[in-house]
């Protein structure tokens, strides 16, 4: 059975073939039972990710308002990737510049090593332990990087897993509340590792101040909130796209008939096999399915005329298997707000395939989607805990 609409489809077992459908149909599509319009092709999802009059927050509301004037809303409120216009143009490029300059086989070297380390410390064994060890080891690896101390890995990987919540639409009020104190308590350990930055010049924090020296931006706060929301993203997107290689890999593991528990040994394989097949699930099986853009003003798009004030559900992952868009990869975004951690999200994803290859993992997993409006992220089970 195909997906009711687009937010059912981020959550169904195969939405693919219904993308597929949209995405073969030109220009933006009205979808009235959501009263958005869809941007599924790969022509349309850069019309609208390139459109000037395509924000990425409403004119009238640039913090959620469930937040705003809140510890997470004033974090929301420094996000280059969340805001538009020049006054986010300094610390974007600081941010872009630093990424780019990340040794990412380096941090695909971590992931490993951290994620053997993160299974054995935690005493780990079955499929709903491996939920908790997917969703801990990419941000513990990026705030490895950043400058954290091992020791301290555990508590930011807790308060992250509580302050993403303030980004979902489907968030409870205890769930926000959290999301503040989480808040609040990562600027803090940002704000004590800022203070040593200088003696460790080889950190992604060292490398984020120096290109912020260099570029003019000097605004402490929204560095430290920018760096909460490179790992907020991490948590979310580069788990996502972890779990999904691990779906992946199940398959083909499956496809081949072989029974290996956790797939074929990565000292078998070395670590080529698990570069190759995170970059096949970046684009075929995106963590991120869809974002949307919010109408500033008239205008016309694709071909389609829109209007102040309405919203484009831009399908990032119909557009990845549209086969006019030549391969583009839209998961990780596109235009001014293209996220400029692929490769290392990537980097991550692919050290932590190739760690779980290693470890004692059921023969099976069993596996459900977490309840998202764009997010694909698995939570694993054994067969027997799903049953």
């Amino acid at each position: 059975m195909q997906p009711s609409d687009p937010i059912a489809a981020v959550v169904h077992a195969d939405p693919y073939p219904y993308y597929a459908t949209l995405a073969a149909r030109p220009g933006l599509l009205f979808e009235p039972r959501l009263n958005l319009w869809l941007a599924a092709g790969a022509a349309s999802a850069r019309a609208v990710l390139e459109h000037a009059d395509c924000l990425v927050r409403p004119l009238g509301e640039p913090v959620p308002a469930a937040i705003a004037g809140a510890p997470a809303g004033r974090v929301f409120a420094e996000l280059v990737r969340m805001n538009e216009g020049a006054r986010h143009s300094q610390p974007k490029l600081a941010l872009q510049r630093a990424l780019a300059g990340v040794d990412t086989q380096a941090a695909r070297r971590r992931a490993h090593l951290l994620g053997l380390a993160l299974w054995r410390d935690r005493e780990c064994g079955g499929g709903g332990d491996l939920a908790d060890w997917m969703a801990a080891l990419p941000v513990s690896v990026v705030a490895s990087l950043i400058g954290f101390a091992d020791a301290e890995l555990p508590a930011v990987a807790a308060w992250m897993g509580e302050f993403v919540a303030c980004l979902s639409p489907l968030s409870d009020a205890g769930q926000l509340a959290r999301a503040h104190q989480a808040a609040t308590a990562l600027l803090a350990s940002f704000r004590v590792l800022l203070r040593h930055a200088s003696a460790r010049p080889e950190t992604l924090l060292a490398q984020v101040l120096a290109e912020a020296e260099t570029v003019g931006w000097d605004q402490a706060d929204g560095l430290l909130a920018n760096l909460v929301g490179l790992l907020s993203q991490t948590y979310e997107a580069t788990a996502g796209l972890l779990g999904n290689a691990l779906i992946a890999r199940q398959r083909q593991t499956d496809a081949a008939g072989a029974s290996v528990a956790g797939g074929a040994p990565a000292r078998d394989d070395g670590p080529q096999w698990a570069a190759a097949l995170v970059a096949a699930v970046s684009r075929d099986d995106p963590p991120v399915q869809n974002t949307r853009r919010f109408v500033a003003r008239d205008c016309v798009v694709a071909g389609t005329p829109l209007l102040a004030g309405q919203t484009v559900l831009v399908l990032l992952a119909a557009a990845n298997h549209d086969p006019a868009g030549a391969g583009a990869v839209f998961g990780f975004g596109h235009g001014a707000h293209a996220c400029p951690g692929h490769a290392l999200a990537c980097a991550v994803a692919a050290g932590a395939l190739q760690a779980a290859a290693e470890l004692p993992l059921p023969a099976r997993l069993a596996w459900r989607y977490r309840p998202s409006h764009n997010g694909r992220i698995p939570l694993f089970s054994n067969p027997q805990q799903a049953a």
